[in-house]
This record gives C-alpha cells, sequence and structure tokens, in this order.
C-alpha cells in the first residue's frame, strides 16, 4: 500500500478548488467528470509522483442509484481536505486481507485512465472515512506521472481519529510523510510551495 493522492471536498466544485488554491498559492489544473459517481474534479501535480484532487458532486449529472464514492451525498460545510487515497498493486487481494470493510471494486474510466477503487455501499469509508480508500490503477502511467509539477512537495499529512491505533493498525502504512494521531476526526496537510511552507485542512 502506497499514498497515491489526496482529496479535498466541497459542495461544489469551485468552492473546492478555491480552497486549495489559497491555502497552496498555486493554480489547479483541469480534471474531468466521473460519470459512475456523478462527480467532477481539478488536480494539482505534486512532487515524488503525488497529486490533490478537489472533487465535488457534479450539478449536471444525473440522478443516481447508489451511493457516490467519498461519502459526497452527506458533505456539507466548507470545503476541507476530505480524503486520503492508498494505491495496492492488487485490489482484491488487498482487499482480502483487511480486517476492516472497505468496499467492494468498482471499474471506473476518465478519458485513457482505467482503475478501480474499493467503494463500500454505503459510500462512508471506516472509521468515520478516516480509512483510505483504495485504488488500483490499470495504467502504465497515473495522473501522478503525468500532472505538470507545481512546485509543491507533501511535507506530512496527518489523519486523526479518536480511535488513532486501530486506524494505524488496520491502514499499516509505512510512510514517514503519514502520521494518524488521537484527536476529533479530521485530516490536515501541510506542503512546501513556491510560497514557503503552507497547510491544508
Amino acid at each position: 500500500m502506497k499514498l497515491d493522492h489526496i482529496a479535498v471536498a466541497g459542495e461544489n466544485l469551485h468552492d473546492a478548488v478555491a480552497h486549495v488554491e489559497d491555502a497552496l498559492g498555486v493554480e489547479m489544473r483541469p480534471g474531468g467528470v466521473h460519470s459512475h459517481f456523478g462527480t467532477h474534479n481539478r488536480l494539482l501535480g505534486l512532487a515524488d509522483g503525488l497529486y490533490l484532487e478537489a472533487i465535488a458532486i457534479d450539478p449536471d449529472a444525473p440522478e443516481l442509484a447508489w451511493p457516490r464514492w467519498f461519502d459526497l451525498d452527506r458533505f456539507s460545510g466548507a470545503p476541507r481536505l476530505h480524503n486520503w487515497i492508498c494505491r495496492v498493486d492488487d485490489l482484491d487481494d488487498a482487499l482480502a486481507g483487511l480486517d476492516v470493510d472497505a468496499g467492494q471494486p468498482v471499474s471506473l474510466a476518465r478519458g485513457d485512465l482505467r482503475w478501480r477503487m474499493a467503494v463500500p455501499g454505503s459510500g462512508v469509508l471506516p472509521f468515520d472515512n478516516a480509512y483510505p480508500a483504495l485504488i488500483q490503477w490499470d495504467v502504465t502511467l497515473t495522473p501522478g506521472d503525468m500532472l505538470t509539477a507545481s512546485g509543491c512537495t507533501l511535507r506530512r499529512l496527518e489523519i486523526s481519529h479518536p480511535e488513532a491505533g486501530a486506524l494505524a493498525r488496520a491502514v499499516g502504512l509505512n510512510d514517514p510523510r503519514v502520521a494518524i494521531t488521537p484527536g476529533a476526526p479530521g485530516m490536515e496537510a501541510s506542503f512546501d510551495t513556491p510560497h514557503g511552507v503552507r497547510v491544508l485542512s
């Protein structure tokens, strides 16, 4: 399991993008539409093959017969860092080895990109959405490989939750940039940017 990207959600995409750009002082790039889940996004390339996504419900999308990913159907309030996404080589094997229900594989596509994402039937990830969404890329080049560098590097991603110990054991990620700490559910990330160290929450 490796950190792949992090996601900022908003009640609309304009607000989510503005939240990222105001915090980091850089401009996000065009993304696209996820028709299966009725969402759309914009993207920001980070160093080390990572990227940042701003995501929201697409107001032009038709009604869905299933919950959206990232628990976006229940999202409200100010835009904020809402999810983190980890890459695995074999999604089926990864899910079979977990002690938590991280969802079922859903095959997805956007343009030339192909991937599988584990999405719970409720749309809600374990530990109040503090558990990472798991992704298996089915392409050679991922967005993290292809996006124009923004000059931003992730320094630290902190995920807080009252059951931090259980969450850390369930995740089992060995990444010095990622810290799982006790506290109210929430996320905060710090970055080296062209404007110095900036914080996004």
